[in-house]
């Protein structure tokens, strides 16, 4: 007869770990209440419980799993592999457990297989939708691992360069499918509250998203106008033109009845302040200036606006639509129905019918056509004149 086994310190730290610490009485959604380290036989409203009090209550459930686990499974056991039960047990329930490929491979003698099978328990209901929560794939792999560990430190060695590690197509069920969802359930309240946490996509989605808003900014942000201290070190091309007023008059300007290419004479292109000479020829040319700090007049593009829908075109629609249908329905019905005539003349019933039918699914495309580019200059224009 095997020896009944008890939970060890390892396998209660291991329940404590993933049931959490709860120490007010909460509400389940099935009525129940619980409290401690997922204790719900004497739970009741308000009812509070300090962590010692918490982990012995924890004890004191135990003490049926313990005995469900001894009285189920004939296969000989170590402290581990009970301790590992023990939680997987408290976690199913023992009516699960009982059906479970779990305690199936135990007691077949397989324990490496039943360790393998408690990785297919990691799904829940969350908001009525059945999901692979990270929790339970974290729980599931900490018990399998207790599972394996040998009693003593007692591992079997398994060299690299004598066992190479291959890929086994059979199992692939293990892996979940489904992406896990990280789930946050609250330990402070009178009712239990489990919701979504956001996950990498979600992360990675609303990185995106700040980084389009960053990309697509106000296409009409405010004149950096403002003075700034450091006015000095901003290259020229990045400065905001300051608005100028009317031109100087050249107080000696030039004389009209001077000859234009007398060299005692004026100089035809006297720069003004803020002015650059660009180029000039070598023998005393013609000296082009261009003023690149002046401000330019933007003139904004015109847009030309869309045609508004005619009066009545819905109608017509509509009616092109129905005499579509119509012909359709009409032209397929007589090139069914109709008798073919004797003679070899190409223009007989059934002929007459599909090319009414033909006309009639040109009929209804069109007027489809139609009603989608209708649909779209309205989307564009309610686009347009949204602030």
């Amino acid at each position: 007869m095997q020896p009944r086994h008890r939970v060890s310190r390892a396998g209660i730290e291991l329940i404590k770990r993933f049931e959490g610490y709860r120490r007010q009485a909460a509400l389940l959604p099935d009525g129940r209440w619980t409290l401690g380290h997922g204790h719900t036989l004497s739970a009741r409203k308000g009812a509070q419980v300090s962590p010692d009090d918490a982990e012995a209550l924890l004890r004191y459930d135990l003490i049926a799993i313990a005995h469900a686990v001894n009285a189920t499974v004939y296969a000989p056991l170590t402290q581990n592999q009970f301790d590992a039960l023990a939680s997987f047990a408290f976690n199913l329930g023992l009516e699960n457990f009982s059906g479970s490929s779990v305690l199936k491979r135990l007691n077949e003698g397989s324990p490496i297989q039943a360790a393998s099978a408690m990785e297919l328990w990691r799904k829940a209901e969350v908001a009525g939708e059945r999901i692979v929560i990270d929790a339970l794939v974290r729980r599931r792999s900490a018990e399998r691992a207790l599972f394996l560990t040998p009693e003593g430190g007692a591992w079997t060695p398994a060299p690299s360069p004598i066992l190479r590690p291959l890929l086994d197509t059979d199992a692939r069920e293990i892996v979940p499918r489904q992406t896990p969802a990280d789930v946050i359930t609250s330990m402070t309240g009178e009712a239990v509250e489990v919701r979504r946490s956001p996950g990498p996509a979600t992360i990675a989605a609303e990185a995106v998203t700040a980084r389009l808003s960053t990309l697509f900014q106000d296409p009409n942000p405010e004149p950096l106008s403002k003075p700034s201290p450091f006015e000095d070190e901003v290259p020229f091309f990045l400065r905001t033109p300051e608005p100028e007023g009317p031109p100087e008059i050249d107080p000696d300007p030039v004389d009209a009845d001077e000859p234009a290419g007398d060299p005692q004479g004026a100089d035809l292109f006297d720069l003004a302040p803020g002015l650059d000479a660009v180029d000039a020829a070598a023998d005393g040319g013609i000296l082009s200036v261009i003023d690149d700090m002046a401000p330019q007049p933007f003139a904004p593009p015109r847009v030309r606006p869309l045609p508004e829908s005619p009066q009545g075109g819905a109608f017509i629609l509509v009616v092109l639509a129905a005499l579509g249908l119509a012909f359709f329905g009409g032209g397929v019905f007589w090139a069914t129905q109709a008798r073919p005539m004797p003679q070899t003349a190409w223009l007989d019933p059934q002929v007459v019918g599909w090319i009414a039918g033909v006309t009639g699914a040109l009929f209804f495309a069109a007027a489809a056509f139609f009603l989608l580019e209708r649909l779209g200059q309205a989307s564009e224009r309610a686009a347009r004149n949204r602030p």
